[in-house]
């Protein structure tokens, strides 16, 4: 069984497709739950296991709803620490932080970006490979 089988059966929401952007090392899904024009976009985000984001900040905040699997999640300057179903992250405007699976586990979260009408993510640069590779 392929690890799309395995995520289809085990999340609340289909996981998507997979999502090329610079901003994340690794595997990550994307199912856009609402339009993403709206005021407050609503996605799915799959991260394969190692995947992970760049660091980076919303305007307007964000919310994350974790719904499987394992992951992690760092503010700048503070420790990460370990997410999983049924925790909910709430990221206030410009704070700079990054979220992903571990590297043994898939992790899926329900992303809500709060008041895009702010403007976009701002995208930094990526998590070192020895800082993530420090993580259990």
């Amino acid at each position: 069984m392929n690890i799309e089988t395995r995520l289809d059966k085990s999340v609340i929401f289909p996981i998507g497709e997979k999502f090329d952007s610079t901003n994340f090392i690794g595997t990550v899904r994307l199912n856009m739950l609402t339009s993403s024009d709206t005021k407050c976009p609503i996605a799915n985000v799959t991260f394969e296991p190692g995947c992970r984001n760049n660091w980076h900040k919303h305007p307007g905040g964000q919310v994350l709803l974790v719904t499987g699997g394992r992951g992690w999640y760092q503010e700048e300057g503070k420790e990460a620490y370990e997410l999983k179903a049924g925790d909910v992250i709430e990221i206030p405007p410009y704070v700079k932080h990054w979220h992903g699976a571990s590297k043994n586990s898939w992790f899926s979260h329900i992303s809500i970006e709060v008041d895009s009408s702010k403007g976009a993510a701002e995208w930094l640069e990526p998590v070192l490979d020895e800082e993530y590779n420090k993580l259990i």
